[in-house]
């Protein structure tokens, strides 16, 4: 046993995953002497090689000039922010909404249920499409309908059944950026420059949210409700040119030659074959780091076609050409069975239950903060959630220095050996701060209603269990990544699709549930404690198994056997 990993009898350190370079591939490889014949970045001290490696072609986004690269990153992230910011917008608004529309506090809460069950369902149909034809068309409909399906919110005013229509298309406008923005990444930048744009458009995705309900308070206060609705569809306007002229088609259709990251780390780069007559290919300059003119490592010089850069209306275009051979249903299907894979199935209830119980909260809180003894209004209900957000923040920073200082040193324990089980440790601090977070809300939450506590112990619970929430979300994701590489686009499209439908019937049963507990968050949260503490605790036989079931998956393709791969 490796620090506690039971080994496997069948491959040994052959499993996949499992490599004596920490979190190889997606870690830095320096260019040692001898490897001369992969393109590398030598903007640094050390030459770091391009994993994967761009090809020849000017239409290779890893070609593009980092500025411009950079520069889709923020008009995607920003554009993100503005569509799932339509998740918690009417946090604030509950009570207001009930006198408006002249429906029970229940019936309001239901509204961002039908938002999330509309990512849901939608990014299950989309993640496929944009590995097919890529995902440019994707982004600027998306926009489009962000636009329309906001503006339709805004004048929903008086008409319920048309406002619950208006939520289920903003939330499959809002898909195409929660489930793809991420993906974009992967398609602009090579490993090692992956790190912080990963870092931020993550923020803009998930941290975006928390911030909302700050300002949808005092704008409902000053201007009307519809309003919140009316300036996410006057920002995302502007957002949709910055999409259609700046933002091409990201997705590429590389040889598989090229992609070291899909290959075994170490050995990839020893034994890719590279013709005698290539040339050391190199990148000196850190505004360009993936540019080159040179022969890609696998193409022979006298036989290379390098395409023409495309005109602007190529550019332009909403489709490029297919990226992938694969038929669409196979794509479609694939992640379906992985919903009974024991290593998918941890990943989605780490992940999802906990922000599921954060959505929970948030269709609650105006229950407590807006009637006796405090009896506030949106403004104020409103700027509760500056803890939520706070909490977001300190999640993010936990989970960005333990993630791979955790990782190192355990890989260090291990001799060198890393394994992607190594990531489940980031459960601990998960688990203490998230249910902490959880337990103490239930309790002090009811103290509010006797003034026992003041209503900043609640709010810092609060902030507590979102925090829990991202460092859970962080290690269930990076699992997946180093586990089961192959399969990770798969894993976070059932993912999303299970944290958006469970948080859409948690926001159908949550007064349900208060009602039949005697209005007690107390015993409700004690019970809801619970269940996260023992799904948390899945994750030690899930951390002792683990390196076993990635050798059964890998001796025992699945997917194949079912014709989805």
């Amino acid at each position: 046993m490796g620090l506690g990993i039971l080994q496997d009898k069948y491959l040994d350190d052959q499993v996949p995953g499992t490599t004596r370079y920490f979190d190889d591939p997606e870690r830095p490889q320096y260019a040692q002497d001898g490897v001369t014949t992969l393109k590398c970045d030598t903007s640094g001290p050390v030459p770091i090689i391009l994993i994967p490696q761009p090809s020849d072609d000017p239409n290779d986004p890893l070609n593009w000039p980092l500025w411009k690269r950079d520069l889709i990153t923020f008009i995607l992230s920003l554009t993100a922010i503005f569509a799932t910011c339509l998740g918690p917008i009417l946090a604030a608004n509950t009570l207001t909404l009930t006198f408006d529309f002249a429906k029970p506090f229940t019936k309001i809460a239901e509204l961002t249920g039908w938002y999330l069950f509309g990512v849901g369902i939608a990014a299950f149909f989309f993640v496929p499409t944009g590995r097919i034809w890529g995902k440019r068309h994707l982004f600027v409909g998306g926009c489009v309908l962000l636009i329309l399906t906001a503006a339709w919110g805004g004048r929903a005013r008086k008409h319920f059944d048309s406002m619950i229509a208006a939520r289920v298309f903003q939330g499959v406008a809002t898909a195409p950026f929660e489930s793809l923005v991420n993906a974009a990444v992967g398609d602009l930048y090579c490993v090692h420059q992956r790190g912080i744009r990963m870092a931020f458009t993550n923020l803009a995705v998930f941290g975006g949210a928390f911030f909302t309900p700050i300002l949808v308070g005092k704008i409902t206060h000053v201007m009307g409700w519809w309003w919140t609705f009316y300036f996410v569809a006057i920002f995302s306007a502007l957002c949709l040119p910055a999409i259609f002229f700046f933002c091409p088609e990201t997705a590429y259709r590389r040889d598989q030659a090229l992609n070291l990251d899909f290959g075994a780390g170490e050995t990839q780069v020893e034994k890719i074959s590279v013709p005698q007559k290539s040339t050391n290919i190199v990148v000196n300059d850190p505004e360009t780091a993936g540019a080159s003119s040179s022969n890609p490592p696998s193409t022979p010089p006298e036989n290379k076609h390098i395409p023409p850069a495309a005109t602007l209306s190529q550019r332009l275009a909403l489709f490029n050409g297919r990226k992938t051979d694969e038929s669409y249903w196979k794509l479609l299907l694939r992640p379906l069975p992985l919903f009974f894979h024991p290593a998918f199935l941890w990943a989605c209830f780490i992940q999802g239950l906990m922000i599921g119980w954060t959505v929970f909260i948030g269709v609650i809180l105006a229950q407590f903060f807006m009637s006796t003894p405090l009896w506030w209004g949106e403004v104020k209900t409103g700027y509760a959630y500056s803890a939520a957000f706070a909490g977001a923040i300190v999640g993010f920073i936990i989970a960005g220095v333990m993630s791979d200082w955790s990782a190192q040193r355990m890989t260090k324990w291990n001799n060198g050996v890393y394994e992607p089980e190594f990531r489940i440790v980031l459960v601990i601090p998960m688990m203490i701060l998230g249910c902490a977070g959880l337990y103490g809300w239930g309790i002090t939450v009811d103290g509010l209603m006797h003034e026992t506590y003041h209503y900043t112990v609640p709010l810092a619970f609060f902030g507590m269990q979102v925090a829990g929430m991202v460092i859970g979300a962080v290690a269930s994701s990076l699992y997946i990544v180093d586990a089961y590489r192959d399969l990770a686009i798969e894993g976070f499209t059932i993912m999303i699709v299970f944290k958006n439908i469970l948080s859409f019937g948690l926001t159908f049963s949550a007064f349900e549930w208060l009602v039949t507990l005697g209005t007690k968050a107390t015993r409700l949260f004690i019970i809801v404690g619970s269940i996260q503490v023992v799904v948390c605790l899945t994750s030690i036989p899930m951390y002792i198994y683990g390196k076993r079931l990635r050798s059964y998956w890998h001796r025992n393709d699945w997917l194949a056997k079912l014709g989805v791969r």
